[in-house]
């Protein structure tokens, strides 16, 4: 419901006088819900009727230890259960007597891990490389393992010992 609509049912109150008990009888809204929209049209006209979003809305309000944590436990190798993840931060934030993690807390704080960081930790540098880096780099173990080669043709002039041009111009380097 909107300001206007819940203006529309406040207003047999405000201007027809007609008591928030009947009001809520009659149009099956509770009668606190109606006696805290008196009160926000009272400090604030029909405009305070509107909802208004949250001020903490996206922001998450778990301790950083707790979140940082789970997190560590998250990136160790095997991965546990989310259910063990759940029991391990429960444990630790009473022992800080912080408040307890829900089950859905821990689940979203692994769940928004960067999936890079996740294979990076959990599957390797190897694993990380091939499906994360943009450019496909090949990684020597030893030296002269790889040896790049351009296969470019090139027109060399050969000069003589006279500093003047030789009678062949040579198509490749290959010769």
């Amino acid at each position: 419901m909107d300001g206007g609509q819940r203006w529309l049912v406040l207003r047999l109150h405000v201007e027809d006088q007609v008591p928030l008990a009947a009001l809520a009888r009659e149009s099956g809204i509770s009668p606190r819900t109606l006696q805290r929209w008196h009160q926000l049209y009272r400090a604030g006209g029909i405009s305070a009727l509107d909802r208004h979003p949250r001020a903490d809305t996206g922001t998450r309000r778990t301790a950083a230890e707790t979140v940082a944590f789970i997190e560590r436990l998250a990136l160790t190798r095997p991965r546990p259960a989310l259910a063990m993840l759940h029991r391990l931060a429960v444990a630790d934030a009473q022992q800080r007597d912080a408040p307890a993690p829900s089950y859905s807390t821990v689940r979203e704080i692994v769940q928004a891990l960067d999936p890079a960081l996740v294979t990076l930790a959990l599957e390797g540098p190897a694993s990380y490389r091939d499906r994360h880096e943009l450019v496909f780099r090949r990684r020597a173990d030893r030296p002269n393992q790889i040896w790049p080669a351009d296969h470019t043709e090139l027109d060399i002039l050969i000069v003589g010992a006279d500093g003047k041009p030789g009678p062949a111009l040579v198509d490749h380097c290959d010769r």
